[in-house]
């Protein structure tokens, strides 16, 4: 059982206990009714088929509240799209595919480019962006709730308690991010606990308790692939199509809502996916590239809330993150060590100095180029550029699975 300590600046909905499920999904088919709910899940071709979305799969067949389930397929030629097909078809919500990669979503891609309003290269930012985007085209749906197709431990527990929130009518809530632990025979997670965690309160102390950073420090488990949204918020946040994507969504929410409308929902007891590697040697890949991608899109956040980042900043910033990074190290071995579990402290060790270069790189490029933005327009400045946009879009993804 977890404690139910709040932990600042927006709401935190803990798990207390084993979870009630039928109760949850009858009181989630009730309020579906007012607020219909979509499903977006990003994937990759390489994920169908794998074992980890044959649970999905099979969880998701249970799942009674469900309007709509949207896919978004990269990485596809014509032979893996009909696998995808075939592979989603088994679902009894008859969930609605986009192809990114097939002609008819890539003719509209060029079209973004042709207004200027690009969505930017390939991947999950894209996808998510662009299967948000027919979820409004589709107007079936007035939240949406996403989740990753890598996720080995999934359950229905998990869906109904990353919705609930939201689609409860007298709750007050626009937008809730999911958090879980992620623990095997060793704590997982290094992004988010030697990076992130240390960053952000390495920020803190030399800048203060600005709002933004003190929202961001709120979150329990801010990398985390899980969040669901209202309708009109979709409209409103700006996706960005790098490695930052969770953070930036935050940023935008952040944005675009207020704290009281925004929340965390503790999803499982345990959560487990893919790891990737750490890749230190380099900075294209893997964790590296991450952090990279993370820590410029705190700056540009940053700089967008008035901060004044210089040189002497980040050169401070670089001291004070790896203090920070040290007396982490030294809080989890504790924790590890408590709890029975392994920690490879040297890989630890690795990983933060990993994350030291990550910043370094960051800081280099956010210097030469501030005004660098990876956030896709939002869904509402594309309709007023091209009013028949979304229509088309809805057009070419039944075409598609036609």
């Amino acid at each position: 059982m977890s404690d139910f300590f709040q932990t600042g600046a927006i709401a935190t909905l803990h798990r207390l206990g084993s979870t009630d499920l039928p109760w949850l999904e009858r009181e989630l088919q009730v309020f579906a009714q007012e607020t219909p709910i979509a499903l977006v899940l990003p994937c990759h071709i390489r994920e169908v088929g794998t074992k980890a979305l044959k649970l999905i799969a099979r969880e998701l067949r249970g799942v009674p509240y469900l309007k709509q389930i949207v896919v978004g397929i990269d990485g596809a030629n014509a032979r893996g799209w009909k696998k995808a097909r075939n592979f989603f078809a088994r679902l009894p919500q008859k969930p609605m595919l986009l192809w990114n990669d097939g002609p008819r979503m890539q003719q509209l891609f060029r079209k973004l480019e042709a207004a200027e309003l690009g969505a930017g290269p390939g991947g999950k930012g894209r996808n998510v962006w662009t299967c948000l985007g027919y979820v409004l085209a589709s107007e079936q749906s007035r939240m949406v709730a996403l989740h990753d197709c890598d996720i080995v431990t999934y359950s229905r527990e998990l869906l109904a308690r990353l919705c609930y929130p939201v689609a409860h009518p007298s709750l007050g809530f626009d937008f809730c991010k999911g958090y879980y632990a992620r623990v095997t025979n060793q704590l997982n997670g290094r992004v988010m606990r030697l990076m992130v965690t240390p960053l952000l309160r390495a920020l803190k102390i030399i800048i203060g308790q600005h709002p933004y950073l003190v929202y961001m420090d709120t979150f329990r488990y801010p990398l985390a692939g899980e969040f669901c949204l209202d309708i009109d918020l979709v409209r409103r946040v700006r996706i960005p199509h790098d490695w930052a994507l969770e953070i930036g969504v935050l940023a935008e929410v952040f944005r675009n809502s207020t704290p009281r409308a925004i929340c965390q929902s503790e999803l499982c007891e345990n959560y487990d996916h893919k790891h990737q590697d750490l890749s230190s040697r380099d900075p294209e890949k893997g964790l590296s590239k991450m952090a990279t991608d993370i820590a410029r899109s705190f700056f540009q956040r940053m700089a967008a809330e008035g901060i004044k980042l210089d040189a002497g900043l980040f050169d401070t910033l670089l001291s004070a993150y790896m203090r920070q990074a040290e007396d982490t190290l030294r809080f989890y071995a504790a924790d590890a060590t408590l709890n029975g579990l392994k920690y490879p402290r040297h890989e630890e060790e690795n990983a933060v100095a990993t994350f030291v270069r990550s910043l370094r790189v960051a800081t280099k490029a956010f210097q030469e180029d501030p005004l660098w933005s990876p956030l896709i327009s939002n869904w509402n400045r594309v309709e007023s550029a091209l009013p028949s946009f979304l229509d088309e879009l809805r057009e070419a993804v039944h075409a598609d699975n036609a």
